[in-house]
Order: C-alpha cells, then structure tokens, then sequence
C-alpha cells in the first residue's frame, strides 16, 4: 500500500475533432512532466472536444488512442486518465479510460449525458458505478455533469480519492468552483476536478479552474486560470484516516437506494 498519492493536473486546449493532433500535443506534455508521478489526468473528450458529432471521431476499445494511452502509461510508468468518444455495438459512449502502468484498463460511461447540448441524444448513459483500485488507493472517476448530481457521488464505497474530467465553460464556472469543494467535504475525501482551456468549434470558452481539494474542503493546487498548464499535487492517506476517524461524518450519512 502506497501512503502517498501523487497526481499531475493536465489543463489543456484541445484541438477540435482532432484526434491525432490531440495525441500529438499531449504525447509532448505528458514527456515533459518530468517529476515521477502515479497518475495523470487529462481533460474530458481529450481527442475531440465536446462534439455531438461522434461517428468521424469515435474509436473502439482497440484504437488508435487505447494503445497510445497504454504505451504512454507504460512510459511514463503512471497511469492515465481521461474519456473520450468510444464506439461499442452500434452505440456511442462518453467513456472515462484508466489504463494502468502494466496496460490494464479500467472504463466509467459517464452517467448524466448534459441534456442541454443535446448530448442524451447522441451518447448512451451510463448505469454502473466505478471504483478502481490503484496502489492501495480507492478511487472514484466521474465526468463533468456528473459533478451537479451529488447522489450519484455519494460516498458509500469508502473511496479515497473522487475525480472528474470536465468540459465546463467559462460561463457557468463559479458552480464548478463551488461544487467541487462541496463533493469534497460531504465526502470526506480528496475531490480532484480537470478541466480544459480555450475555445471549441462551437465557440463557447472554457476557462480551466482545475482544482484539488482534501477531506476538509483546503486547495491543494497552484494551478493557473485560464492557461494551459500542469500542476503536480500529494495526496496522503494519513490525512484521510485522522479526519475520518475524529470527525466521523461518514459513519452518520443516510441510507438510500438509487433508482
């Protein structure tokens, strides 16, 4: 068991519908992270962008982009996360890949397809809930939306650490910002969000405000608004076990079941 988590931030552009390109500019970032890291999270639809336009741009489970993904891991010695558009019996799915070191891989479909861009109509909501077991760590990844809906990340499975990848615009930022900090303490864990930077083909903006928080709701990251950047943060499970076992908020959470 590993005491100590450490997690790079991948806040980035993203070249819309692209995905060679996208390779490319994150093959050159994730080298350049030179600091021996466990994991690296990169933004949601890392290939593309957040298109409804799936069919050119979406892969299967054995593309191009899986084995980049695994050969990188493998690299890097790190796993790597991140969704993107996957293709899977004549169905579309925004699909969260954790490839581990060794190239195992772990998938989450995202859950809440964001109805006002009309993404319930292209992709297929996901209905299974992921924890991924990573050095002695739990770990929970869910995808952008996902983050308004605080039953669906509640925290049942004694998981450690809960992460999302985003494409959420600059425009309705500040709930972001707020509810990240909220999924943290109601939690009682660490709570990592990654988002991207720039404009998509639809011209909305995004403005990052990736972030890290722990069990208490503290920040944890430097890293910049606005701008591409990486920031590398430690995670420590000591910090989990003091707060959970003194404050004990978990052991009063409610009992429900989801339909």
């Amino acid at each position: 068991m590993h005491d100590i988590l450490k997690i790079a931030l991948v806040q980035s552009n993203l070249v819309w519908e692209n995905p060679e390109q996208n390779r490319i500019n994150f093959r050159n970032t994730i080298e350049s992270i030179t600091d021996p890291v466990d994991l690296i999270i990169l933004p949601e639809m890392f290939t593309s962008g957040f298109t409804m336009n799936a069919d050119p741009v979406a892969e299967n489970m054995t593309g191009k982009t899986i084995v980049w993904l695994q050969q990188l891991a493998q690299l890097k010695q790190a796993a790597i996360t991140g969704s993107l558009i996957i293709k899977e019996d004549h169905k579309y799915y925004n699909r969260l890949l954790f490839v581990h070191p060794d190239g195992t891989i772990n998938h989450y479909n995202k859950r809440h397809t964001f109805t006002l861009a009309g993404e319930h109509k292209v992709y297929e909501s996901g209905a299974q809930h992921t924890i991924i077991t990573y050095k002695g760590w739990k770990l929970k990844p869910l995808v952008c939306y996902d983050l308004r809906f605080p039953v669906w990340s509640r925290n049942t499975e004694d998981y450690d650490v809960l992460f999302y990848v985003a494409n959420w615009p600059k425009i309705r930022i500040a709930a972001w910002n707020t509810l990240l900090k909220a999924r943290a303490i109601e939690n009682m864990s660490y709570c990592v969000g990654v988002n991207r930077v720039g404009l998509d083909g639809n011209g909305y903006e995004y403005s990052g405000h990736s972030a890290a928080y722990d069990a208490l709701g503290e920040r944890l990251d430097t890293i910049p608004e606005a701008k591409e950047a990486i920031d590398i943060i430690t995670l420590e499970k000591e910090h989990l076990s003091t707060y959970r076992t003194k404050l004990g908020f978990l052991k009063d959470r409610d009992t429900f079941t989801l339909k």
